[in-house]
This record gives structure tokens, sequence and C-alpha cells, in this order.
């Protein structure tokens, strides 16, 4: 009797050692299946999330860059120095000690950016026309004899017409009295000069030429 009562004892025991066993095993396939879920999940989320801020830089690169034909024109790529304030007969907003602080200053012109000295715009939209003499007089003096004048002829410009670039940023405060940058509207002269204001002021700038740049300490 003892020996059967302890067989017995011992095939409950198995049992219920078993049962144990099958239920953490069950569990544990449980928790691995769960995780391999949670797993699967983050990975697909991760990816959308990834989609998703290519799809925002991207549109972001779209809406950035100026519209085709909108960007500053090839002709004044590069660099400039402002070298002298040309005499005319405008009303400024200047004396001559703000003015004197532009000169030899640069400015520099490419596809995607405009900048004078550390001034940077990225992407501007640009607008180029031709003006003749007389449009670009009736557009920047007074009606007035006695007002402000600006001729071609005082400017030193030759030629019966010009091509006037405006190049658009967000205001700025350089000048003092206007939100302008220098160099932000300006006249072709000729290859190697333009021309441009300040507060009403015009100035002159010299194309900045691949060999001096190369000399520079």
């Amino acid at each position: 009797m003892d020996n059967k009562f302890r067989i017995r004892r011992v095939l409950v025991i198995v049992g219920i050692g078993a049962f144990l066993i099958s239920s953490e095993l069950l569990a544990f396939r449980s928790l691995n299946h769960s995780l391999e879920e949670f797993a699967d999940g983050m990975g697909t989320l991760f990816q959308r999330a990834t989609v998703a801020v290519d799809l925002v830089s991207a549109a972001s690169k779209l809406t950035s860059r100026p519209p085709q034909g909108k960007t500053i024109p090839e002709q004044i790529w590069g660099k400039w120095i402002v070298t002298r304030q040309i005499p005319t007969t405008t009303t400024s907003c200047w004396g001559a000690a703000e003015a004197k602080t532009l000169l030899g200053t640069e400015i520099e012109y490419s596809a995607g950016s405009f900048r004078w000295k550390h001034v940077v715009t990225t992407y501007p939209v640009a607008e180029a026309r031709i003006v003749n003499a007389e449009q670009f007089h009736d557009d920047n003096s007074g009606n007035g004899s006695n007002s402000s004048q600006i001729t071609f002829r005082q400017l030193g410009i030759k030629a019966k017409q010009a091509m006037l670039i405006s190049i658009h940023h967000p205001p700025a405060e350089i000048t003092g009295g206007t939100s302008e940058i220098p160099g932000d509207e300006l006249l072709v002269k000729d290859k190697g000069t333009i021309v441009f204001a300040a507060c009403n002021v015009y100035f002159e700038a010299k194309r900045v030429s691949t060999t001096s740049s190369a000399n520079k300490p």
C-alpha cells in the first residue's frame, strides 16, 4: 500500500510539474509572439515616419526654390566690390558717413543665393527686364523740378536701355530707413560694372575677376 501511495504521489507531482511547464511554455510563446508583433509594428511605424520625413523634405526643397526663369540671371553671377558713390541729384535718407560704410564691401550673386557682406538670402526670386532711359527716370524721380532726379547720364550709362534686375527677399534692417539690402535692385551698366542704390544713394560696383580673387592673401 505504501508503494502504491508513493507511486500515485509521484505521478501527481509529475503531472502538476508537466502542467506548470506547459503553462510556462505557452505563456513564453504568447509573449514571444507579442514581442514579434510589437517589433513588426515598430518597424512599420519607423518606415512610415521615414517616408513622411522624406516627403516633407522634398516638399520643402520644392517650395524654397524659385520657379524656373525666376532665378538670378547668370549674367551677374560672381563677386562684386562696391568701388564708389555716384554723384546724383537724388534726395536721400543717408548722409556721407552712412554712404561711406558701403565702399569696399562685397556683393555676390549665384543661381541659389544673394549675399551682401554676411547677409545671405537663399533661393531668392529675381526678375529681370529691360528699361529705357526715360522709363528709368520717370520711375525713380520726383515730379517737381526741385524734387529728387536720377538719369542714365548721371549714372554714366551711355546706352539707351539697360537690364534692371530686382531680387526679392524678406524685409531687412541694414541701411536704416528702408528694408532693402545693397545690391537687391541693380542696373547692368556693362559686363564688369553694375549700379545700385541704397537709401537713394547710388553706388557703382566692379566685378571681381577670378585672377584677382586667386591672388588675395
